[in-house]
């Protein structure tokens, strides 16, 4: 795990923080200063295995295997500098300038550059830091030594404030997980917060300010709409800078964790090194067949770059990019064929080279869920890690993914009641058509484009306030069996489903096996947010951004739970411009059938490629709910020992009898949401790794006594 951590104090003659090394090198040396001060804990403490990028009064740190071309800073005397970490498309000229433009005010200015980064400015004694649009690098802050320390990752925040867990927001990310007014800046370490998305914080000598630098759209009046064609063309170049950006980054060739044995019966090389846990060098890419993976893989393919390292590696016979395809031979061998199909008519580019990776029941979901690292927050990704781990370490060293396009590109099911709010119903007739489509013949399809056309109208005219109040009574109700309550690919309608996201906000699938005091408690969180003033966002534009930042918090935890070494997983997607792109896509465009694919495919037809498979476009749900069945039903005596006496039980979330009768529902075939079930058994496994770990993340004089959460999960209160 990599992330960059600093503090601003009050003091402000502090010694010097060591020496500042050159990018790249590790500093191990601590604060020094003046002994007896109000911020002798600050000037004794550091992080561990880091590298200073700057010192007193304010310093910084980068920690973790950060490759030195990811780690940049830009300096124009003692206190006007900036730091970029990640990979960024600008260059040193432009940085500058951004440090310019953001010493006068101009945040969005940092934001505009291609690729996925944390910009870090210090001008004077005010330091900014300066987090994405989607949320896939967050910033955390928290009080501490008469000041904020702040971090691109919560857990060390709370090893530097001794922290113990939030029951709260544990219980609201398992009730309502995309519901950004029951998560509000919490994360799951008490007195550590999080930035929203679009958000900067800015520290003046201790004092702390979050700051927006987007502009929000109107409950009342809608932001003004480009053509299409217009901002399908934004896309697409925005598309190609971030890929672009990866591109022309320099290549590294990944670090062996083993000598190659030789020469395996049956393995060649490239499933000897993905045995050992090295990926290839060069640039590779998913492939499974859907539109976002493919886009990016034909692009990556097809752009001008550095595709191997700079001594050649990962180049042969003109191949410019691995692509990687998962083939599942345990859970539904037939039913992904057409998938796989798309996958190799694409890989038919002669500078693609085409890995098929197929996996057995031990790369099914839930399978060896005893190993796997401790990751900042929770995830439902904790669940597939080993399966995900297998693919990408046949991957590449930089390996490019197509997570977040859905969320993205797509038009949330609310947007509807945007389009009504604009007196646009001509718009509804095609998505409402489609929906009675796929809904097949019935005796009700008559009546199905008034059912939706009457769900769209109810959330335009209900008020924010009025929709939060209503989420809130559902909980305490215990209304969890209503139209799309069990999710995509659990069994639930194409109607069903958009017809329970026609709303301010839904119970997420696991809100169903929380006790009533968890549910009483989110239920609380919903009716404080409703009850505060708040810049109030039109009902479609606010269910999107808060799946899409549920979205990029998942991937966010993806890529540390199937972290391989070496290896850097890119999601173009998620990029700032990408997402600010995407944005200015008419909402009209969005609602039609099909859309996503229709994006995409003019975005490689900008870039050349014309001749795609027949079937782009099509979605996978229906065999990712397979993987999930027949995994649940193979390791369905290790869930229900985990949940013998589980810690979500001990915090008074669940009750374990009743996540075990779940299982065992799920298991033999019986209608049960299966998200809600791996939400629990993450969270469940989160917990006890965090329980059990090890160590802090600080060293040095005054550094914490105790990790996070020491002594365990404490006791539910009561309310």
């Amino acid at each position: 795990m990599r992330w960059l951590v600093g503090w601003s104090s009050i003091a402000a003659n502090f010694g010097t923080v060591g020496q500042v090394g050159s990018v790249g090198a590790v500093g191990t040396a601590g604060v020094v200063g003046p002994a007896g001060g109000p911020d002798e804990e600050a000037r004794t403490v550091h992080p561990v295995g880091s590298q200073l990028l700057w010192g007193d009064p304010d310093p910084l740190w980068a920690v973790g295997d950060w490759r030195p071309d990811e780690v940049r800073t830009i300096t124009v005397d003692t206190f006007t500098r900036l730091a970029v970490l990640g990979c960024c498309g600008a260059s040193d000229e432009q940085l500058r300038v951004g440090l310019f433009a953001a010493r006068g005010g101009a945040l969005r200015h940092l934001t505009a550059w291609s690729g996925s980064y944390t910009v870090v400015v210090q001008v004077g004694r005010r330091i900014t830091v300066v987090g994405d649009l989607a949320g896939a690098r967050p910033v955390f802050y928290t009080p501490w030594a008469n000041g904020t320390a702040y971090a691109t990752a919560a857990l060390p925040l709370a090893d530097l404030i001794e922290a113990q867990l939030d029951i709260g927001h544990l219980a609201a990310l398992l009730a309502c997980p995309d519901v950004p007014e029951a998560l509000r800046d919490g994360t799951p370490y008490a007195g550590v917060r999080r930035i929203p998305p679009g958000h900067a914080l800015v520290l003046r000598e201790g004092s702390r300010e979050i700051t927006g630098y987007e502009q929000v759209a109107s409950l009342a009046v809608a932001a003004p709409q480009l053509d299409p064609e217009r901002a399908v063309d934004l896309v697409r170049d925005a598309l190609v800078e971030a890929v672009r950006a990866r591109l022309t980054a320099p290549r590294h060739a990944p670090e062996t964790m083993a000598p190659d044995p030789g020469p395996v019966p049956g393995m060649g090389p490239a499933e000897r090194r993905a045995a050992r846990g090295a990926p290839v060098p060069g640039i590779g890419a998913d492939l499974s067949g859907g539109s976002a993976s493919a886009t990016l893989a034909l692009l990556a393919a097809g752009l001008p770059g550095m595709p191997g390292t700079v001594l050649g590696h990962g180049t042969g016979a003109g191949e410019r990019l691995l692509a990687v395809t998962f083939n599942d031979l345990a859970s539904d061998p037939h039913g992904r064929e057409a998938e796989l199909e798309r996958a190799g008519a694409i890989a038919a580019n002669p500078r693609l080279h085409h890995v098929v990776v197929a996996g057995g029941e031990e790369a099914l979901p839930y399978a060896d869920l005893d190993s796997g690292p401790l990751t900042d927050e929770p995830g439902p990704s904790l669940v597939t890690a080993e399966r995900h781990r297998r693919r990408l370490a046949a991957g590449s060293a930089d390996h490019f993914t197509g997570h977040g396009a859905r969320q993205v590109l797509d038009a949330h099911p609310a947007r509807l009641a945007d389009l009504l709010m604009d007196r646009r119903r001509r718009d509804l007739l095609r998505p409402v058509a489609a929906l009675a489509k796929v809904e097949g013949p019935s005796a009700h399809s008559l009546f199905l484009p008034l059912t939706v056309y009457r769900a769209a109208r109810r959330l335009a005219r209900t008020p924010y306030r009025t929709g939060i109040e209503e989420a809130a009574t559902r909980l305490m109700e215990r209304r969890f069996d209503e139209p799309g309550a069990w999710g995509a690919g659990n069994g639930a309608g194409a109607l069903d489903a958009s017809l329970a996201a026609l709303a301010w906000s839904r119970p997420g699938p696991a809100a169903r096996w929380l006790t009533g005091e968890a549910l009483a408690e989110v239920s609380v969180r919903l009716q404080g947010s409703a009850a505060r003033p708040s810049s109030i966002q039109r009902p479609g534009e606010a269910r999107a951004r808060g799946a899409l930042t549920r979205a990029a918090s998942d991937h966010r935890v993806f890529e540390q739970a199937a972290e391989v070494r070496s290896q850097r997983l890119h999601a173009p997607f998620l990029d700032n411009q990408v997402v600010r792109a995407a944005r200015t896509l008419p909402e009209a465009l969005r609602v039609q059938p099909g859309a996503r694919a229709a994006i995409l495919r003019t975005v490689l037809s900008g870039a050349g490629v014309q001749d795609l498979p027949a079937g782009w476009g099509a979605t996978s749900h229906a065999s990712s709910a397979a993987a999930d069945r027949v995994g649940l039903r193979a390791a369905v005596d290790d869930l229900i020992a985990l949940f013998d006496a589980p810690l979500l039980a001990d915090a008074g979330i669940v009750e374990a009898r009743v996540v075990r009768k779940a299982l065992r529902a799920a298991a033999e075939g019986e209608r049960v949401p299966l998200d809600g079930l791996a939400d629990l058994v993450s969270t469940e496994l989160w917990l006890r790794r965090l329980v059990s770990r090890r160590g802090t993340c600080w060293t040095g004089t005054a550094a914490p006594r105790q990790r996070a959460v020491a002594g365990g999960v404490p006791p539910r209160r009561s309310l």
